[in-house]
């Protein structure tokens, strides 16, 4: 068993329109929309999960699209940012993609000795692109639809927390095996003084970053519902929730959802956390090529997909040849 996790398993955020959230990130970010589903504690709203070819673990954001909620803010006790890794010389090609796309992005800046391109999707939600050396035996698999396999996105690189007191939630990140990189003057639009990163022990998603602030916050559209770290096997996630609770925090029993195995907990500063397996993974039902096609309904929730389906707005997945049949 081990309380060491190999980085961010992925990251669940809000969104506004579902169609509009879709387009964006299949066609403008050229993620795979890998299962297309519902928020099982709400089960009239869907869940988006857009990753790599694969859905390998590490590459999958998710969102709900609630479109009654109203604009969020980002601050104190959630994860302010989002980063994403793209190999290295990519960052010419993401800004004219942007331009073309009317994205909304700002300078880059250099952190930790790596190039960084903040943008914001059309809920305003704030995100990174990082360039990286992307090895040959990465576990990451590129889906190129949309973007070519030399510039697309693969995987987390990090997620930034805003903190009014980090200290407590640094000490909890070292209890999950994370090391300590060292701390630097924060850049950009952050509000803190001073970044303090910190490393897991896998290739995908390692990086934690901290920063001190007192902004409020309110949870709505744009801003990020929780960010799950890997636990690979059920033995380590019950190692890790024993030493969760060794901090003194009250993490869940174990939840079935579906595709992983799951345990939830509100860190010292407020930031919803998950433990998430590996497995069974995204083609536990569904065949590789054929992932995100249809609505998966989980469980209990096949008998009662009529009722389900007249609930949920129609969608349609971006189709590079419907796009060309356009112009």
């Amino acid at each position: 068993m081990s309380t060491v996790t190999p980085g961010i398993h992925h990251v669940t955020c809000i969104a506004g329109d579902p169609q509009r959230n879709m387009d964006f990130w299949v066609e403008a970010l050229g993620l795979r929309l890998v299962k297309r589903s519902i928020n099982q504690d709400d089960p009239g709203t869907y869940h988006f999960f857009f990753a790599d070819a694969e859905g390998s673990p590490g590459t999958s954001m998710t969102f709900f699209p609630w479109a009654d909620l109203p604009q969020g803010t980002v601050g104190s006790g959630q994860v302010s940012r989002t980063a994403f890794r793209v190999p290295e010389g990519s960052l010419d090609f993401w800004e004219s993609r942007f331009d073309e796309y009317g994205v909304e992005y700002d300078e880059r800046v250099e952190r930790f000795g790596e190039t960084v391109l903040p943008f914001r999707d059309p809920d305003g939600l704030p995100v990174e692109l990082v360039e990286v050396e992307i090895p040959d035996d990465d576990p990451t698999v590129p889906w190129t639809e949309w973007v070519p396999a030399e510039h697309a996105i693969r995987g987390f690189h990090s997620v930034t927390l805003w903190l009014a007191d980090p200290q407590p939630t640094m000490e909890l990140l070292e209890t999950m095996g994370m090391e300590r990189q060292g701390t630097e003057q924060a850049q950009g639009d952050t509000p803190g003084d001073e970044r303090t990163r910190f490393a897991a022990s896998g290739p995908v998603g390692k990086y934690v970053d901290v920063l001190p602030t007192i902004e409020a916050s309110r949870q709505g559209h744009g801003t990020v519902h929780h960010v799950a770290f890997q636990t690979p096997t059920d033995e380590d996630q019950e190692a890790m929730r024993e030493a969760v609770q060794g901090e003194g925090l009250r993490p869940t029993a174990q939840i079935d959802r579906h595709w992983f195995r799951s345990v939830y907990f509100r860190e010292h500063g407020g930031v919803l956390f998950e433990l998430a397996t590996s497995g069974p993974g995204y083609d536990s039902d569904e065949p590789l090529d054929e992932l995100g096609e249809r609505l998966v309904l989980p469980g209990q929730f096949e008998a009662r997909r009529e009722e389900i389906e007249a609930q949920l707005p129609d969608v349609t997945i971006p189709r590079p040849n419907a796009a060309e049949a356009d112009d």
